[in-house]
């Protein structure tokens, strides 16, 4: 072998690995969505993109019953095309404007989480968007009819992410899917 196709061969196992560098089905525990949903979790359905500059990784928990929970991880792929940052998608997500005070899905601020967070939704569906360094989360609680409710299960969700999550932005990486979160 080369010195050349070696280089490439190392090159891409460096991207497919920072690919799976983002696990969001290892960021909550069935314990973490059991104490939630009051359901035991029957499925989780993971899936990563990477798009441009930004990787996703997201994780569908399934109930039994309707109730089931949706995170989405979102980060700047350092061995990705140049492009927006995470941090710069956000900025023009959330920033990028005033918005209209009679829509009630506007995002609205969310308090101590992260470096920034907010709650876009109706009374019958929303999400929790959480921005730290260059990461952000969504958090989608499905199966609970009050929206109070569903900012209070996605914010207690979102912590215990947030508690998982180192900061790139300090020289850590993610939560690395090899070293798996128990699940219970």
């Amino acid at each position: 072998m080369s010195p050349i196709q070696l280089m490439v061969m190392l090159a891409a196992l460096h991207a497919a690995d920072t690919v799976r560098s983002i696990d969001a089905c290892a960021l909550l525990t069935n314990a973490d969505l059991e104490s939630i949903l009051g359901e035991t979790i029957k499925d989780r359905k993971p899936g990563t993109q990477v798009a441009g500059a930004l990787t996703t990784s997201q994780c569908f928990f399934a109930s039994a019953s309707a109730r089931s929970v949706s995170l989405t991880l979102t980060r700047t792929n350092p061995a990705g095309r140049s492009g927006v940052t995470a941090r710069e998608y956000w900025r023009k997500q959330f920033h990028a404007g005033e918005h209209d005070g009679e829509d009630d899905r506007r995002a609205r601020p969310v308090p101590g989480l992260g470096d920034e967070a907010f709650w876009t939704g109706t009374r019958f569906a929303g999400a929790l968007y959480v921005l730290r360094g260059d990461v952000f989360l969504r958090i989608s609680v499905g199966g609970i009819g009050d929206e109070k409710a569903r900012i209070d299960a996605s914010k207690r969700l979102a912590r215990e992410v947030l508690r998982r999550v180192k900061n790139p932005e300090l020289g850590n990486d993610l939560t690395n899917s090899k070293s798996q979160l128990p699940n219970s």
